[in-house]
């Protein structure tokens, strides 16, 4: 089974841990309908400012988020920086719109980044490419200028190179005020699109100058991982909102991937939204990422007020009571070469092989091509034993008549265990 090639960014660490927590958190907060709604409801600067004017996370505590990132098994974080908002979370030297200048007037993504180190996890970064507030960003098809009646008259004045400059002094920023940064995580490019009504294209790798900020990250920042986002393939990949159905490949060849997803429907905290994930469906969504070959990134938008709300509260703890004892199937795993049966998934790390059982059976699975591999098997929540029937093993029984040659087949409770996925350890000779 083919690896990913080697890039510039150490991803040994990154394809080993494969769990992260992503944090949006600005100004969107307060609306709490979406961290896009500046550009859905087309807030000009005046209006949105009623939001900078009332900022006041009062009840933030980051030691409290890092602990329940720990505690759900994730090993890294990657918190928005900037959003397309424009709305800095750190005080930084080179824009007034930041959190030090709201009500609540104190930095916070110092403690954020402190915090989350003092828990074991890698440090990463979103930064917005895009930024919606900044007076020389060039109105189009995104902008919540867009459908102004003098946006074009607008972007007359609107210098793109100096755009870039604050663009690249804020990565800068970021990298020396808070080194050493582990994960720089662009967002996004859009070159090809363009709006047929309004004639506005979108911008991309050309426009950011990104070959020059991609320098300048490694330059700072040797050995840390960039994304694919800012328009120039770099160290990972990122599916976001979908699950790959196959490990993902770029020009046909493997490549280290990271899938995005989200408790609910949005990114920034959303009072409103209600499709919320099962604990069913949060679980398979790790294991299907990393039987793939991939990591998962899941998405918390604190409130307000600076908390995680009871319900993504809840789909940490969901998090938490299955990796407390399914960790080992994650954690150092990557795609196996075996074929699991229907509902289920395989996870392997060396001689270790994870079966992960989506539905649970009547009594027997039956694993192909694996009859004389397995030397014991287990489940994994108690580590109790779990039987194992080579083909032809007993020919009076009703078990394996009609599976193929080299099938081994599993004696399972009749009962699911009590945990939201079970595993079976199956330890290979």
């Amino acid at each position: 089974m083919a690896r990913p090639a080697a890039t510039d960014g150490n991803t040994s660490w990154f394809v080993h841990d494969r769990f992260g927590m992503f944090i949006h958190w600005g100004l969107y907060a307060l609306p709490a309908r979406h961290e896009w709604v500046k550009m859905r409801e087309q807030i000009p600067d005046d209006v949105y400012d009623r939001y900078f004017r009332h900022f006041d996370p009062d009840l933030y505590d980051p030691a409290v988020w890092a602990a329940a990132a720990r505690k759900a098994g994730m090993k890294y974080f990657v918190v928005t920086s900037k959003h397309h908002e424009g709305f800095c979370l750190w005080d930084s030297d080179l824009t007034d719109y930041k959190v030090t200048n709201t009500p609540y007037g104190r930095d916070v993504l110092a403690p954020m980044v402190e915090a989350f180190r003092s828990e074991g996890l890698a440090v990463g970064f979103y930064h917005s490419l895009i930024d919606w507030h900044h007076p020389d960003f060039p109105i189009d098809h995104l902008h919540p200028l867009r459908n102004h009646p003098r946006a074009r008259q607008m972007n007359r004045t609107r210098d793109m190179r100096k755009y870039v400059a604050y663009l690249h002094g804020q990565v800068t920023e970021l990298l020396t005020r808070f080194k050493p940064v582990d994960i720089m995580w662009f967002d996004f490019s859009y070159p090809s699109r363009r709006d047929p009504k309004t004639g506005f294209k979108g911008k991309g790798a050309r426009e950011w100058q990104a070959a020059k900020l991609i320098k300048l990250v490694r330059q700072l920042a040797p050995g840390i991982l960039i994304n694919n986002r800012a328009g120039i393939e770099q160290d990972f990949r990122t599916p976001e909102q979908y699950q790959p159905s196959e490990p993902v490949t770029v020009d046909g060849k493997p490549v280290v991937w990271e899938a995005c997803h989200t408790f609910s429907g949005s990114w920034g905290y959303h009072r409103d939204e209600t499709t919320w994930k099962s604990p069913e469906q949060l679980i398979a969504l790790l294991i299907n990422s990393v039987a793939l070959g991939g990591n998962l990134l899941m998405n918390v938008g604190p409130t307000g007020r600076g908390e995680f709300d009871r319900r993504a509260l809840a789909a940490l703890d969901v998090y938490a009571e299955w990796m407390r004892l399914h960790s080992r199937s994650i954690y150092g795993c990557g795609q196996s070469r075996f074929q699991p049966p229907a509902d289920c998934r395989y996870t392997q790390n060396g001689k270790r092989l994870y079966l992960h059982i989506l539905h649970w059976p009547f009594r027997h699975l039956h694993l192909e091509g694996l009859a004389g591999r397995v030397a014991y098997a287990q489940l994994l929540n108690d580590a109790s034993e779990v039987r194992l029937i080579e083909s032809g093993d007993r020919p009076e029984s009703n078990i394996t008549p009609g599976q193929t040659k080299g099938t081994l087949t599993l004696e399972l409770p009749v009962v699911k265990p009590p945990v939201t996925v079970p595993v079976v350890e199956l330890f290979l000779k």
